[in-house]
């Protein structure tokens, strides 16, 4: 009961703020607001990348959740993996190509596979540091040491941060998501005592 009153809450507030914004925007444009004007084209700009990038996307996503089994998946970034996990996860978000927003559908497809959750941040961490294409067009400006210091300096921070994360998220259960059971997260006893995001 109280998880649909807080859904529920949580479409009215989307759906307010939604009007609000296209209301605000298109009263700038007949009013000539600069502010107003600007937010409004970025945001077109912006929605117009993301559709650009983002159906490709998924439709990778898609293959990648028929393709891949999820015995593979557990054993290479879920509880057998270990440490190695987090490396796979590193070398998984080098591949990515494109904004960093592209890298959640992916980390959500590999948490339903089984996917350990520290693996999970490990692999958001390092899709903001240290995808190929952007160490590549960095190196070529600011030079390969640069680089070489970056990743060697921020690298060690994605993984203990991540495993510090893991840990402090044992006896939580992230709602929504169905893989986020005893499965991935360490839930204490037999669960009557987890919290929620």
């Amino acid at each position: 009961m109280m998880k649909n009153k807080k859904g529920q809450m949580k479409r009215l507030f989307f759906m307010i703020f939604s009007v609000g914004f296209c209301l605000f925007t298109t009263i700038s444009f007949f009013i000539e607001f600069g502010p107003g004007r600007r937010i409004g084209q970025t945001f077109f700009t912006m929605a117009i990348r993301m559709l650009q990038i983002l159906p490709p996307a998924f439709v990778l996503i898609g293959l990648f959740e028929v393709w891949i089994k999820n015995e593979t998946m557990k054993n290479h970034l879920g509880e057998k993996a270990g440490f190695k996990g987090h490396l796979w996860a590193i070398i998984l978000a080098g591949m990515i190509v494109g904004p960093l927003y592209v890298s959640f559908p992916v980390a959500y497809a590999i948490m339903q596979k089984g996917a350990r959750i520290g693996v999970v941040f490990t692999y958001i961490g390092a899709s903001a540091i240290c995808r190929i294409p952007m160490a590549i067009f960095e190196a070529s400006f600011l030079g390969l040491q640069f680089t070489a210091v970056r990743l060697a300096v921020s690298l060690p921070l994605v993984l203990i941060t991540s495993i510090a994360f893991e840990k402090w998220c044992g006896h939580l259960e992230i709602s929504g998501v169905p893989a986020c059971s005893k499965q991935l997260l360490k839930i204490k006893g037999d669960g009557r005592h987890a919290k929620h995001w």
